[in-house]
């Protein structure tokens, strides 16, 4: 199969490397399409993380109207129905796409989550209650584990569940990162209205970066919320196996590292970064059987 994937034509091979370089140029406290992974492999995970990026952008970036906003991403979406209908695509990001989805068989209906959310962040900026936010990340993050576990011929019932806990929490991780930058920049908060309201807190507290102890208590919360979701998803590092395996334990195990920073940062609006040490250390303990804990390499820091 890898010998097929790999004898692709010079314009495929080109609409490909495009995906790599994009992939390789955007900031993740994760890695995204390494080399841990077989060529036809990280590609193709380029050509998803490519379409999910571009489409977030699509939502957020630029000086756009919420009208048009919506209308360009309804182009980007009628490239997926025509990979869904057989016609040939122009962009060459589809046209990566198309053969990714070809190639695995991966189910198009998750392509079109990621673009209901993506949808959403244009006609939605509030969050009444967890309920609301939990919905929003079945769309917007679930889906992109699935379609790495169908890339990796690892979709079963058990590890396609352990997947939805592992990306849920990492997006209500990246929302507790990004409070700040979303509520300035964007007027969009994923922390729940009514939660907000039980802590005394509004948005106009949040734009001015205020520091009090109700404050740190909400964001405590849901930082406690994300870890135990993530934690229920722990088990999928032990089910995958091979590089693509060893990469899902490393993103893991970066984002307990993330989740622990979080929990340990003195300033609460500071937005944590994993430092190549940080990536360092848990690369090689992640060769162990037995991991190392991720906050074992604090004291360390601490002396440079």
């Amino acid at each position: 199969m890898a010998s097929r994937l790999n004898n692709i034509s010079p314009e495929l091979q080109e609409a490909y490397s495009a995906c790599v370089k994009m992939a390789h140029s955007h900031y993740e406290n994760f890695p995204v399409a390494s080399r841990l992974l077989p060529k036809y492999l990280r590609r193709s995970v380029a050509a998803i993380y490519t379409f999910a990026r571009t489409a977030d952008d699509i939502a957020d970036e630029g000086e756009y109207t919420r009208e048009q906003r919506l209308e360009r991403m309804t182009r980007f979406e009628s490239n997926l129905y025509d990979i869904q209908y057989g016609k040939p695509p122009s962009e060459p990001l589809f046209m990566a796409l198309k053969h990714t989805v070809e190639s695995f068989n991966l189910p198009i209906q998750l392509f079109y989550d990621l673009l209901t959310a993506f949808r959403q962040d244009i006609l939605k900026s509030r969050y009444q209650n967890f309920s609301e936010v939990h919905d929003y990340c079945h769309y917007s993050a679930n889906p992109v584990g699935r379609l790495l576990l169908h890339l990796s011929g690892q979709a079963t019932q058990e590890n396609l569940q352990l997947s939805d806990y592992i990306c849920t929490g990492l997006q209500l991780i990246n929302f507790i990162q990004d409070v700040e930058i979303d509520v300035c920049t964007k007027d969009r908060c994923y922390i729940p209205t009514d939660e907000l309201t039980n802590f005394g807190i509004n948005i106009n507290d949040i734009k001015s970066r205020l520091r009090t102890e109700q404050y740190r208590e909400l964001i405590d919360l849901q930082i406690k919320r994300a870890e135990s979701i993530y934690n229920q998803g722990l088990n999928l590092s032990s089910n995958l196996p091979g590089f693509f395996g060893f990469e899902i334990r490393y993103i893991i195990a970066c984002g307990q590292r993330v989740i622990h920073k979080l929990k340990k940062r003195k300033k609460i609006y500071q937005r944590p970064r994993m430092h190549k040490i940080d990536l360092v250390w848990l690369f090689f303990s992640t060769l162990f059987t037995k991991p190392i804990s991720p906050t074992a390499i604090d004291p360390l820091l601490e002396q440079l």
